[in-house]
């Protein structure tokens, strides 16, 4: 289900705040042109076209969260909106637009850092996309999606694979088109990562750039790669949920416990109940159930210790080969004789 098809017309550049003008860049990310008013390094240049997303800076006529708030998120059939106090404003309209208003003294880094996460997770979404938070990375043509807890080591296990040869497909939101529910595909993002100190230094990634940090209070810095980025739209093969553990294991989840696992690890549901309005319940309880039903999804278990990490990714790589042999033999059994 994909609400809004149409791309949008090229858009001139909108006046910036406090006078002058601000240039509007045209990018590629999620299979999707998009056209923005705030600078995306993070994502890959495109030549100007029409766009089917549009970000645009300027005024939002809407209440703004205090100091002691924080935040205000309200969602509408029409329309969402998230602010924070220490950022900015944003508001998703149409399937297909973006309205930023900055707090005061922000610059692009930082209005970038939601943007690219929260906000783009939630557009997504509105446009009929399974929106999982988790990393992907393309494996010899099938998709690898990790997904954890906070602090399970998604992006670190991810990196060791980019380390070990493979592409990255996405890092922290992972859209999955389910146009064909029975084969759900990896739509890829953009070519950053993002890691802690300690586990860029024990996995070096030789050809990406560290970006300078975001805000003291952010610990992860932002690798962006050059090259190890694969812009292919790729099957989902497998979802592992990690856990820290004493060796390297994985175990496959029954269908009653993959189910609950998709579901709480699916982007929307950080919003609570109040993001899932109308048809959109139904329409994602229904993707995350043919999620459970075609791709395997398996307990991780990655060893405690960065030192023990290529365990993990010898692991993965091992499965990985042994679902595709598996995979062949069926379709050959399939074939009329």
């Amino acid at each position: 289900m994909m609400p809004r098809t149409q791309p949008l017309a090229a858009y001139p550049g909108d006046p910036a705040p406090h006078g002058g003008m601000r240039e509007r860049r045209y990018y590629r990310a999620y299979g999707l042109t998009i056209a923005s008013d705030v600078a995306l390094p993070e994502l890959e240049s495109a030549e100007p076209a029409a766009a089917d997303i549009l970000i645009a800076i300027g005024m939002i006529d809407m209440p703004k969260p205090s100091p002691e708030t924080a935040t205000i998120f309200r969602f509408e059939p029409d329309r969402q909106y998230l602010a924070w106090h220490a950022v900015g404003a944003f508001l998703i309209s149409d399937f297909s637009r973006i309205d930023i208003e900055p707090a005061p003294g922000v610059n692009d880094a930082l209005l970038a850092f939601p943007l690219l996460g929260p906000v783009m997770a939630l557009l997504l979404h509105r446009r009929g996309l399974l929106v999982l938070h988790a990393s992907a990375i393309a494996v010899a043509g099938r998709g690898a999606i990790f997904m954890g807890d906070k602090g399970a080591g998604k992006s670190t296990t991810a990196s060791a694979l980019i380390r070990a040869g493979h592409d990255l497909l996405t890092d922290d939101v992972v859209a999955l088109d389910l146009a064909k529910p029975d084969a759900p595909m990896i739509v890829a993002g953009f070519p950053q990562i993002k890691l802690a100190a300690d586990a860029a230094a024990a996995i070096s990634l030789g050809q990406a750039e560290v970006r300078p940090q975001v805000h003291p209070q952010i610990e992860k810095m932002q690798h962006r790669l050059h090259g190890a980025f694969s812009g292919d739209t790729v099957p989902a093969t497998r979802i592992y949920v990690l856990e820290r553990g004493q060796r390297a294991g994985i175990t496959a989840l029954p269908g009653i416990a993959a189910l609950p696992a998709i579901i709480k690890f699916s982007y929307v549901t950080r919003f609570g109940r109040a993001a899932l309005s109308g048809d959109f319940a139904a329409l994602h309880f229904r993707q995350c159930s043919a999620i459970a039903n075609h791709v395997g999804v398996f307990r991780l278990e990655v060893p405690t210790g960065l030192d023990r990490i290529g365990e993990a990714v010898d692991l993965i790589d091992a499965d990985l080969a042994a679902g595709d042999l598996a995979g062949k033999k069926l379709a050959a059994n399939r074939r009329p004789r």
